[in-house]
């Protein structure tokens, strides 16, 4: 929307400004318009086109608007010009020695602020904010002495006189004030000349060059209004339009080279071929430069993502070189390095690295938007190093489970299968065959605590609270397991309940090995959109910064792409407070084809949808059909249906909450029969 406003804004301005230069010059002429005067206008608008082109590049950089502002007060006195050569005394006369009067604007514009603000819209330093206030008032001084000044300043071309004439005294003070405020502002030109000068000597070599164009036009255009004034008073009117042609020319020609050359304000002419072309978006925003590498993202491995990301940073900026390091050594980089970072900036776990730019120098602009596309690249290296280290944690889960599935059941299988042979090959003896069934129990034992350790049964049967309970059960200290009513009575994506369930038992499995606890208290909490788990013990404690987090690094990192967190708390001697949590989804109902309320068996209840055998949550129920007691007739009655489930309530209840007329998309796979809440 502000883009758009801008653009528009820019275009209306340009607009305006080109309208106003070429009228007054038709005016100033007449028709047909000569030749030098077609170059005059050419050189004039080129400064509404060179404002247009940088304000809708950079519609946040002043510069650009201040160039339209110059080009309008240009446009203005350019029409006014024409209009009291052409016009008669009366409104045209007083409209145009007031569009006239804007001359005066031109010039402090033109010789003060556009050198001053070059290139990127900003005093030099702070020193120069009083000057600038003082020259802003001078040229208002300027301005004001010239509306207001005696007839005779308008005699040369224009009889009718001065509208605005004060008369008297107080026409004399105007006139004197016009002046000495137009000798003010020339002064004031030449003492922003002079800083551009000590700039350029005292700055780095590639911010000197654009400084020199800049030193150029400046006396051009100082240097032209004088020779202008003098060919004027001695008749000379070809040396004097060449003067006039200088001042309109010069600080557009300058100000465009040094943008087009040195690639300033991220504007330049490139070459393809034999065309001459301008690049207006050159360099890509950062909404731009994610959504172009953020599709690749998704699917790329942690290595690539980095690749991807450093080619952005170098393309954004455009910069030598582009490198994004993670804190763990691992370092990307995009072109060929060679030579110090010129910025660096932290993101996520590491940091952003630039070299030197392709041409110009570092720009404030530059910096913003490095600073800007470190927020979304350090989100991208946190994730791409959690990623690294989740496969990592299920890699090595796999190797664990590998290693007890060999060194344990596997082990007792084979000692039962050559069991089984020598009690075949006896006869069966009942101490032997007593024997091998004992080792069938153990086998069938080891391989379901195996089992638990992947996902416990507990967990997919009674939810977390309940598969907490039974974990702390079977602990050899006194534990306390403390969980909301409303958190037993919920159940919570697999992935949410397994991440706090291993959490927690990795915490009190760490309580007993390490801290020699006596007592362990565990609470469940869900609030505000969270489900936390908070595991405290009485053992020695310990200094994480030190120790570290013993074995709960790939379950931070587990909790982590949930979007969680995992926070130790220890010190010596006053144990260890472990907390965790995630954030949980709202429940989303899920639509169901019920019979119509009041019909079916049992007046007043209706047939409805029920949990299948060893269906425990909402999200796992089928669809029905017309064999589940719904309507067979093609009618659509739907209801969105949820689970409650309270202390004691096995199977669950089903509770109608909002009919609704649905499609056929909210069918699923066909649950059994059962009696659901009907009626109305």
């Amino acid at each position: 929307m502000a883009s758009t406003r801008a653009r528009l804004l820019s275009g209306a301005a340009a607009g305006a400004a080109s309208a106003g230069i070429v009228a007054g010059a038709v005016m100033e002429t007449g028709l047909p318009v000569p030749f030098t005067q077609w170059v005059f206008i050419a050189a004039c608008l080129s400064l509404p086109a060179l404002g247009l082109l940088i304000a809708r590049r950079r519609p946040d950089n002043v510069y650009g608007w201040l160039l339209l502002a110059t080009a309008g007060c240009l446009g203005l006195g350019a029409s006014g010009y024409g209009l009291l050569l052409r016009g008669g005394p009366g409104p045209a006369a007083a409209a145009g020695v007031l569009m006239l009067s804007f001359f005066p604007l031109f010039y402090g514009l033109s010789w003060v602020f556009i050198p001053l603000l070059f290139p990127d819209g900003r005093l030099p330093s702070r020193r120069w904010r009083a000057g600038a206030r003082i020259a802003a008032a001078v040229i208002a001084v300027y301005w004001l002495g010239i509306l207001l000044s005696p007839d005779e300043v308008y005699v040369s071309f224009f009889s009718g006189g001065n509208p605005f004439d004060l008369g008297g005294t107080a026409g004399l003070v105007a006139g004197a004030a016009g002046g000495l405020g137009q000798l003010a502002t020339f002064l004031a030109a030449l003492a922003v000349l002079a800083s551009l000068v000590l700039r350029c000597l005292r700055s780095p070599a590639a911010e000197r060059r654009p400084l020199r164009w800049m030193i150029a036009g400046t006396v051009a255009n100082l240097g032209g209004y004088v020779l202008t004034g003098v060919f004027a008073e001695k008749g000379q009117e070809a040396a004097g339009w060449f003067g006039a042609l200088t001042i309109m020319a010069a600080m557009p020609a300058v100000i465009a080279a040094a943008v087009f050359r040195h690639n300033l304000l991220d504007v330049r002419v490139g070459i393809r071929g034999s065309r001459l072309f301008l690049v207006f978006d050159l360099r890509p925003t950062v909404d731009e430069l994610l959504t172009e590498i953020g599709p690749g993202l998704e699917d790329a491995d942690p290595v690539e993502q980095l690749e991807r990301l450093a080619g952005a940073v170098r393309a954004g900026l455009e910069v030598r070189w582009a490198a994004v390091a993670l804190a763990d050594g691992t370092r990307v980089v995009a072109g060929e390095e060679d030579g110090e970072a010129v910025l660096t900036v932290p993101a996520g776990l590491g940091h952003i690295a630039c070299g030197p730019k392709t041409a110009g120098p570092v720009t404030a602009e530059d910096r913003r938007l490095l600073g800007a596309l470190a927020v979304p690249v350090g989100l991208a290296i946190r994730s791409a190093a959690l990623a690294a280290r989740l496969v990592d944690a299920e890699e090595a889960g796999r190797r664990r489970i590998e290693r007890d599935i060999h060194d344990g059941a596997q082990q007792q299988l084979v000692a039962l299968i050559a069991g089984l042979e020598l009690a075949r090959a006896t006869g069966g003896e009942p101490e032997l065959l007593a024997l091998l069934r004992e080792q069938a129990r153990q086998a069938l034992a080891d391989l379901r605590e195996l089992a638990a350790g992947i996902h416990p049964s507990a967990l997919s049967q009674g939810g977390l609270a309940e598969a907490v309970e039974e974990r702390c059960s079977r602990l050899p200290v006194a534990t306390t397991v403390t969980a909301a009513p409303e958190l037993r009575a919920r159940r919570f994506p697999d992935q949410v309940e397994g991440a706090m369930y291993f959490t927690v038992s990795e915490a009190v499995a760490n309580a007993l090995k390490h801290a020699d606890a006596t007592r362990i208290e565990v609470r469940l909490a869900h609030a505000a959109g969270r489900l936390q788990a908070v595991v405290a013990d009485d053992g020695r404690g310990f200094d994480p910064a030190v120790t570290g987090r013993r074995g709960l690094g790939p379950l931070a990192d587990r909790l982590r792409a949930l979007g969680g967190s995992l926070e130790v708390s220890s010190a010596p001697g006053e144990g260890t407070r472990v907390r965790a949590w995630v954030p949980v989804p709202v429940p989303v109902p899920v639509y169901r084809s019920v019979p119509e309320f009041g019909s079916g068996p049992g007046s007043g209840s209706g047939a409805g949808p029920a949990l299948g055998p060893g269906d425990r949550r909402g999200d796992r129920l089928g669809p029905s059909s017309a064999e589940d007691g719904g309507r067979g007739d093609g009618d659509d009655h739907r209801v969105a249906v949820v689970q409650r489930r309270g202390p004691g309530d096995e199977a669950g209840q089903l509770l109608p909450v909002q009919a609704a007329g649905l499609g056929e998309a909210a069918r699923g796979p066909a649950g059994q029969p059962g009696q659901g809440e009907g009626g109305g």
